[in-house]
């Protein structure tokens, strides 16, 4: 019988009167993958973190037992830890910018890692380090090897902390939501490459994750967790096939599922039916300056947005889709000119946007407002939820501070929160609550287009089913226009009338749901549904689950480059693709 590469018996963790983790057992085989998945808040990640030997002694209360490679983890001195983190447990933590230290360039940061635990010279680490970013496919890794953090995109961040993970061959892999927040071609691409890593070298993998439809393509045994307690553990199949639980069969149940999803909004009014669309986008253009040299020049530039035109109507969902680096959030902060575009028209109610017209911008602003994807970010830590909500209608003043705050007392009851929040600050709601908080704010102002950028991506799958109702529920209520921005594509299917697909900066198939996911007719939209995860468990867990698209070429372009004008070929009613 081979012994667990971890075993952990009668976990218990407090911080003060908080019982975060409630008598926790489980145990992981070499070569397994164990999936923990749950909300948060079940205590996924504390656990993981124990594992590791991470939590801070003096602020918890931890007892029980966590045996890595036979090594009592809980007392252990701190030099015989630093021994084992990278040698025999390595992690991998949800936001790599946030993992990767901003200031020193990647290779260090790897050599770092090799050179604590190996007897390599410099020129050794550098070579090692190099042929691990290789071997996690990172484009030209030699040249990238003394790049910084900031210069590389979301997926790319994380193949780099996989690699420092990977450096010395860890006994166990820890992934703590390595994928939550990619795009569907790149979480495909980093599960595949966990796969791999697996097949090569017989790693163990703990996968923290609430996103079931990844937990049926790469687990083994799943372990749900709810409130710091065990719920149930199960083979993949057992779990999936016959859950035990009510809040098993409730995970399961809310994970959106792509074909499930085409009756759940109305269908857009023909294009006879429809008035003068409320938001009107033509020929807009984004460019951002890349500089270098010893005199700090221009050397090139970004081609974030090119030529990207498409009208929106009251009351219609317009979702773009595509990956990182493909200009979907810069489209959104351009129509606003938080990123001045370089060219092009935003019409507004039948209106041209002035920006040199303070009146016409604040118009624009006071119309169309915008959700991010971090509602933690999105909101002043130090300001009361109600003086943030109150914010928007004081700034341009149509309002009282009295009737500011009715009204945000209001519309917090609106998005299913109670009035008794108001004065709370950010710190005192969960994710999900925040988003809602961020929806409400977005609302004070009574827009006529809403832009959703990336709103529910982090969000756990119960939480992110209501606020996607909420955002539907609103739209008819109010007949609020979305500008809904994903790489959810089982959301998009949910939440969209019409669906634009964009890369490298431009829309390359655009029209009706149906056709454009359930029909698609461009190479890119084709790859962007194969690489969606089925939430059903697989045969053979280790096959390929992306298609081999690659890495985004890059947008960056010499001075001089003038970019061909490519047009658009309607292939069915308001159904248009490029290249065609």
């Amino acid at each position: 019988m081979t012994e667990p590469i971890l075993k952990v018996s009668n976990l218990n963790i407090a911080f003060g009167r908080y019982e975060a983790v409630r008598n926790v057992a489980l145990h992981i085989d070499p070569g397994e993958t164990l999936a923990v998945v749950g909300e948060s808040g079940s205590g996924k990640s504390v656990t993981a973190t124990a594992v590791m030997g991470l939590l801070p002694a003096r602020e918890i209360s931890i007892n029980g037992s966590i045996v890595l490679d036979g090594q009592e983890v809980l007392g252990a001195p701190e030099s015989v830890l630093r021994e084992m983190r990278g040698k025999v447990a390595s992690m991998v933590f949800q936001e790599p910018m946030m993992s990767l230290n901003p200031v020193l360039r990647v290779g260090t940061q790897i050599k770092e890692m090799l050179r604590q635990h190996r007897p390599l010279s410099d020129a050794q680490a550098r070579q090692e380090g190099i042929r691990l970013f290789d071997r996690v496919r990172i484009p030209d890794a030699q040249r990238r090897f003394d790049d910084y953090p900031h210069m590389f995109s979301g997926g790319m961040r994380q193949r780099i902390m996989i690699a420092i993970a990977l450096a010395c061959s860890p006994k166990l892999l820890i992934a703590d939501e390595p994928t939550t927040a990619l795009d569907v071609t790149i979480q495909a691409q980093i599960l595949d490459l966990l796969n791999e890593v697996q097949r090569d070298s017989g790693t163990a993998i703990l996968f923290i994750t609430h996103d079931m439809g990844v937990v049926a393509n790469m687990a083994d045994r799943v372990m749900v967790m709810q409130q710091g307690m065990t719920v149930e553990t199960g083979s993949v199949r057992e779990i999936f096939e016959h859950p035990r639980e009510d809040y098993t069969r409730m995970l399961i149940e809310a994970v959106p599922r792509l074909g499930q999803s085409g009756n759940a909004v109305l269908s857009p009014r023909t294009p006879h039916e429809r008035p003068r669309p409320v938001l009107s986008v033509k020929d807009l253009v984004s460019r951002f300056d890349v500089r270098g040299g010893a005199f700090n020049r221009k050397v090139g530039r970004v081609h974030a947005v090119e030529g990207l035109s498409f009208d929106l109507h009251a009351g219609e969902t317009l979702s773009l889709v595509g990956e990182s680096g493909c200009g979907k959030s810069t489209t959104g902060r351009s129509i606003l000119f938080l990123d001045p575009p370089d060219s092009g028209d935003v019409v507004f109610d039948g209106n041209r946007v002035d920006p040199s017209d303070r009146a016409s911008l604040a118009n624009l602003r006071r119309n169309i407002q915008m959700v991010f994807q971090d509602p933690f970010s999105s909101l002043d830590p130090k300001q009361t939820i109600g003086a943030t909500m109150a914010e928007p209608l004081l700034c341009h003043g149509l309002a009282s501070k009295k009737v500011a705050q009715e009204k945000a007392e209001h519309l917090l009851e609106r998005v299913g929160l109670e009035t008794a929040m108001i004065s709370r600050l950010p710190h005192e709601f969960s994710g999900g609550q925040r988003q809602r908080i961020c929806i409400a704010r977005a609302l004070m102002l009574d827009p006529k287009v809403i832009i959703a950028d990336e709103a529910v991506s982090a969000l756990d799958v119960s939480v992110k089913s209501h606020v996607v109702d909420l955002l539907i529920s609103l739209q008819e209520d109010m007949g609020l226009a979305y500008l809904f921005i994903s790489h959810d594509m089982a959301i998009v299917e949910r939440v969209s009338h019409r669906v634009a697909v964009m890369y490298l900066g431009e829309i390359v198939e655009i029209g009706p749901r149906a056709d454009v996911i359930g029909n698609p007719k461009h190479s890119y939209t084709q790859q962007l549904m194969a690489a969606v995860p089925v939430p059903e468990p697989v045969e053979d867990r280790h096959r390929i689950i992306g298609t081999e698209t690659g890495e985004l070429p890059s947008p960056i372009r010499p001075l001089d480059y003038v970019p061909p004008r490519r047009a658009l070929t309607e292939v069915a009613p308001t159904h248009f693709v490029a290249g065609l």
